[in-house]
Formats: C-alpha cells, sequence, structure tokens
C-alpha cells in the first residue's frame, strides 16, 4: 500500500522507520515523535552519536533488520532511501498490506504542509546554506522549521519544529526510495528556491553531466510560476537549464548584470567582512565568521531570502555575526602547539578545491596539510581521477588515504589513491599514500 502524501491517512498514530539511524531519517523521527506521534526504528550497525541522540528523543531502536520488527499495530512505514525492495522488514509491510512512503512524502504530509518551504538546492553549499538561513530567521524573530543534513552549532541539532510559517529543507538530488527512483527534491513545491550549482556527482545514480542537467531542469519546470528562484551567477550549467524555470529569477554571485553581488571583501581573521550590491548600488556591510570566497556566496543567497521575506540589514548582520557553523564544515576540532585541526565534509573535487584555497588563504602563512579519505560513491570511483590533482594545489603536504570500502566497487571503475599521488607528485606536490 505505497501512500503518497495525499493518501496517508488521518489516522495514522505508530510509525516505523526503517533505517532511522540516517541524518535525515533520524531527524524525521525526531520530529514525528515531537509532534506526538509513537515512534519505532530499526537499522544496522547502530551506533553513537545518532543512536543516543535518538534514544534522548524516546525513539525506541531496534538493532538489525528483522521482520519481527513490523506488527499489526504498525500504521505507517517510512521506508529510507538505502533500503532495498529485499529488507526483510520492507517485505514483510508489503506482506501484511501496510501502508508505506518515503522521507520526503512524510516530511510533507506532517511537518511541511501548510508551510512555506524555502528549498536549498544544488551540487555544493546545500548544508550551509540552509543553516545560515535557519540561523537567521530565527534571529530574525521568525520562528523557523528546518531539516538540514547538517548539525548546526547554534542550535546542537539537525531539525526544528517552529511555529513560524517558514521551513528551510536540503533539497537533496538523490534518489527517494526503492519504489520510486525519482530525486528527493522533486517531492516539494517550495515558494523559494537557491539554486547553488549544477555538477556531476552521485556517480552511482547519474550517468553523466547531462543527466544531471536533465534532472534539475525537470525540478525547474515543476516551480510554480509565483515563486522565487535565486541562482547562483558564475556556474554554466545552470545558466543552461535556467529557461526550464517559468517563475520570478534572480541571480546572486560576482556578474555586474546580477541583482545580487559581492563587494569588496577583507579578511581580518577570524572575520571576513564584505559588501553586498544590490542592483549595482550599496546593500550593507556584514562581517561573518565564514571561511573562503563560496561561502560568503551562500551568504549572499541567505541575505536575497532575508531581503525578499522583509528582514532588515541590521537583523541580517546580527545573524551573520553570530552564525557558528555545521558541524563538520570547516569545523575546528581543536588547537595544540600551534596546530589547528579542521574537520570538513569535502568530497567532490570542486568542493575540495575551494575549501583548500579558502582556509590557506585564511590561515597565510601558515603551513596546511591535507588529509583526504575517499569515501563517497563517487569519490571512490575513477571518474574524477584526472581532476583531483588540481584540488589540492594550495595545500603545502597532501595525504591521501586508501578508500576504505573499495570493494563495493567494480574493480574497473575504482578509484587509485597511489596514481592520485603519483599524479601530486608529477606537480611537484609534497604528497603521499
Amino acid at each position: 500500500l505505497y501512500m503518497d502524501k495525499n493518501q496517508i491517512p488521518e489516522t495514522v498514530r505508530t510509525i516505523h522507520l526503517i533505517a532511522v539511524c540516517g541524518t535525515g531519517m533520524g531527524a524525521l523521527a525526531c520530529m514525528l515523535k515531537n509532534l506526538g506521534f509513537e515512534i519505532t526504528g530499526s537499522d544496522h550497525k547502530i551506533y553513537p552519536p545518532i543512536s543516543d541522540f535518538l534514544v534522548e528523543q524516546g525513539v525506541h531502536i531496534m538493532d538489525g533488520f528483522d521482520e519481527a520488527h513490523i506488527s499489526d499495530g504498525t500504521d505507517l512505514v517510512i521506508v529510507g532511501n538505502a533500503v532495498t525492495r529485499e529488507n526483510p522488514e520492507a517485505k514483510k509491510m508489503m506482506e501484511m498490506g501496510i501502508p508505506y512512503c518515503s522521507m520526503p512524502q512524510a516530511l510533507n504530509r506532517f511537518v511541511a504542509e501548510n508551510k512555506k518551504v524555502l528549498l536549498i538546492a544544488g551540487t555544493h553549499g546545500k548544508t550551509t546554506t540552509a543553516s545560515i538561513l535557519a540561523w537567521m530567521l530565527y534571529k530574525g524573530g521568525m520562528d523557523p522549521s528546518y531539516m538540514i543534513g547538517g548539525i548546526l552549532q547554534n542550535f546542537g541539532s539537525n531539525y526544528r519544529l517552529g511555529d513560524g510559517d517558514p521551513i528551510i529543507i536540503e533539497g537533496d538530488e538523490y534518489d527517494t526510495a526503492f519504489f520510486d527512483k525519482g530525486p528527493k527534491l522533486m517531492h516539494f513545491h517550495p515558494a523559494i528556491t537557491v539554486l547553488t550549482s549544477v555538477e556531476f556527482d552521485h556517480a552511482d545514480i547519474f550517468r553523466d553531466l547531462d543527466h544531471v542537467q536533465a534532472i534539475f531542469s525537470r525540478f525547474l519546470k515543476q516551480l510554480k510560476s509565483s515563486s522565487l528562484l535565486l541562482a547562483f551567477d558564475a556556474d554554466e550549467n545552470i545558466r543552461r537549464i535556467i529557461s526550464s524555470a517559468n517563475c520570478r529569477i534572480e541571480f546572486y554571485g560576482s556578474d555586474v548584470e546580477s541583482k545580487w553581488r559581492l563587494g569588496d571583501i577583507q579578511i581580518d581573521a577570524p572575520w571576513s567582512t564584505f559588501e553586498v550590491l544590490r542592483f549595482g548600488q550599496p546593500y550593507g556591510c556584514f562581517k561573518t565568521r565564514l571561511v573562503g570566497r563560496h561561502n560568503l556566496f551562500n551568504a549572499l543567497a541567505v541575505i536575497a531570502i532575508a531581503d525578499d521575506l522583509g528582514l532588515s540589514t541590521a537583523e541580517i548582520g546580527a545573524a551573520l555575526e553570530t552564525f557558528e557553523g555545521v558541524k563538520r564544515r570547516q569545523q575546528i576540532r581543536g588547537h595544540k602547539n600551534q596546530i589547528t585541526v579542521m574537520d570538513d565534509f569535502a568530497h567532490h573535487p570542486t568542493a575540495v578545491r575551494e575549501t583548500v584555497a579558502a582556509v590557506k588563504s585564511f590561515h597565510a602563512p601558515r603551513r596546511l596539510i591535507a588529509v583526504f579519505e575517499p569515501r563517497t560513491n563517487s569519490s571512490m570511483r575513477d571518474i574524477f581521477q584526472d581532476v583531483y590533482p588540481l584540488a589540492f594545489e594550495h595545500a603545502d603536504l597532501i595525504c591521501i588515504r586508501h578508500p576504505p570500502l573499495l570493494e563495493k566497487i567494480p574493480v574497473a571503475e575504482r578509484f587509485s589513491s597511489q596514481k592520485l599521488v603519483a599524479d601530486l607528485k608529477q606537480r611537484d606536490k609534497d604528497a603521499h599514500f
């Protein structure tokens, strides 16, 4: 009994989540628990911190997947996108005829319904952009809800249920579930959308760049004419598909023709101070602890949304100055013997390049040691093998780890850490495997 969001019964009280320990599924479980539903969940290899976090929220977690976890008392099952059709709990729910749906459908039905959806989409920068927006609207008194793929340091959580009209959602282009191979973001009808970038990624589900562009083009076509699309002006792939959108479009970035543009930038660690121009005229000057020009573009998109929603430049500035960042996004883990240790999730070569360059420029002339672990579905494949050497240009010492899960990838498609190190040495870089 597959349910779209409009078919989910009003009588639902007991909900089970298969693969509950994923970032999004865990957040959804907590949201539903806070809304008064009885929640259970199961997953393979349950471990802290997500397991502890869910237990603290009153979510009953069962270790492993077992058909016994599905009972007659279950009103609805929410299926994570990592779950296959052969999962014993998925097979059991279908045998019993229990209603089931995907994570974005449940989010729409129980949380986002009747709220103003603000969707952050694109290959890079979604989590940081969405997090800045969540904090800014909170500081501006709009009491937003949000579900984001990272832990906001200001809140200590990747979700929030607010009483205000806005809900901020990270628009993931990854597929939805085994019964719905379309991207998650297609399930939402936002009032405002940010499109940060369009590049080839997720090589396990997308064939090539044309496939990725087709997906985003299809998403743009479904945007309501009354909605606002904020598009990054320096992305050629966005320019190629922007005509698909039949809504209000505003560009942001550094193009003189764009409505929203970065002006002068000054770095005085730990602060970045930047000027914002609107229609070429001074709009405001802001301070943030965010590092790198790419993050200032993320902040610029948020400023454009905040302005559209009626926040003042003073409210915008106060939020930017007090934004504490996102865990695993240039997160400072500690200082020892004048060495700063930073953790970052960047894995796509573009994200690695921008992060390494930003950190080097911010902390110059200190030495930068880059330790890279290729562990995503794309970075463990050889599709970016010849691109990665360019991503570490600003690092002084580079350590490349052997991919930890390489057995999941066909031999002919595997990324080679040894080859990357050899290519880096050819560029006269101090690199080690």
